[in-house]
Formats: structure tokens, C-alpha cells, sequence
């Protein structure tokens, strides 16, 4: 007699997942239905966002470029000097280009001030009224702060203007 060990599962017994028919078509149909609503959203140009609070502190800011190549940052209402950027000083810089590289694409070249808004829950937004464009500098971790001693800072002595300084005859 021989003493074969019988496994539970023979070689030929094939274990099979049968998923019921209806449940399977039902799942098929919201994972499409999912797609095609995202992308309707997408494709429509609808923007949900959450809404903006309060604003604590605005201040309105023109940047023009210096003969010596830095960038000086003035505030829109008084006009005097809050702050020069030279070399690259990277954050602030390069977000000023972008959005004078977009006025400049729209044909808009100085136009209204930029807004600097410190909102009620302690977020950072740079507007540009005249393209409608806005970056939420709190997106950009530390690099924010770069932005946000704007806000506060003193104004500086105007630049002097061409020939100021120079003698006057009597």
C-alpha cells in the first residue's frame, strides 16, 4: 500500500476570483464617470479655490531698474525707495520678471501698482490688477519672507534724481 500525502489543493484544482457581473460594470462606470467630471472641470476653466481671507495689510509696489543694474523697490504711494535688489537675489527677482515678462506679453507695461496683501491667516499674496495674475508666496516656504519684509519696511531717501546734488551756479 503506499502512503501518498494528499495536499488540500490538488495540482489540478485552480483556484478561481469570480466577481459578480453587476458590481463590476457599476464600479467600471463611476471611475469613468469620475474622469470625464474632472476633466469637464479642467477643460472649463473653472477654478475652485478655497476663499481668501481677510486682508490685514496692503501695500502697493513699483519696481524699476537701476543704471547699476539693481532693481530698486518703491513704495507706489509716497514713490520714495523701500528697497534695492542687486545681483540676482533670486526670489523676489524672479517672481518680478515673470510678471513683468506677462504685462509685457499683454501689452500693459507700467500700469498699476503691484499689491503686496498680508492676509488674517497669516498668508502672503502678490497681485498684479493689471493682469489679473496672483501668486501665493506662502507656496514658496522661507522664499516668502523675502516678500513679506516689504511690507513693513521703512522707506528709504528718494534717489536722487539726474543732476541733483551737483552745484548750482549763483
Amino acid at each position: 500500500m503506499s502512503t501518498h500525502a494528499t495536499s488540500p489543493v490538488s495540482p489540478r484544482h485552480h483556484d478561481e476570483i469570480v466577481v459578480p457581473r453587476g458590481p463590476l460594470i457599476a464600479i467600471t462606470l463611476l471611475l469613468i464617470l469620475s474622469v470625464l467630471s474632472v476633466a469637464a472641470v479642467r477643460l472649463s476653466g473653472l477654478e475652485i479655490r478655497e476663499a481668501d481671507a481677510p486682508a490685514v495689510k496692503v501695500r502697493a509696489l513699483r519696481f524699476e531698474d537701476r543704471p547699476d543694474g539693481a532693481v530698486a523697490v518703491l513704495d507706489a504711494g509716497s514713490g520714495r525707495v523701500i528697497d534695492q535688489l542687486y545681483g540676482e537675489q533670486g526670489f523676489v527677482r524672479g517672481v518680478m520678471r515673470g510678471l513683468a515678462r506677462e504685462r509685457k506679453r499683454r501689452g500693459v507695461d507700467s500700469g498699476p501698482a503691484f499689491e503686496l496683501i498680508a492676509r488674517a491667516d497669516g498668508r502672503l499674496t502678490l497681485s498684479d490688477p493689471a493682469t489679473g495674475q496672483r501668486i501665493d508666496l506662502e507656496s514658496f516656504g522661507p522664499n516668502a519672507r523675502e516678500f513679506a519684509r516689504l511690507l513693513d519696511a521703512p522707506t528709504q531717501d528718494p534717489a536722487p534724481k539726474a543732476g541733483a546734488g551737483l552745484p548750482t551756479r549763483p
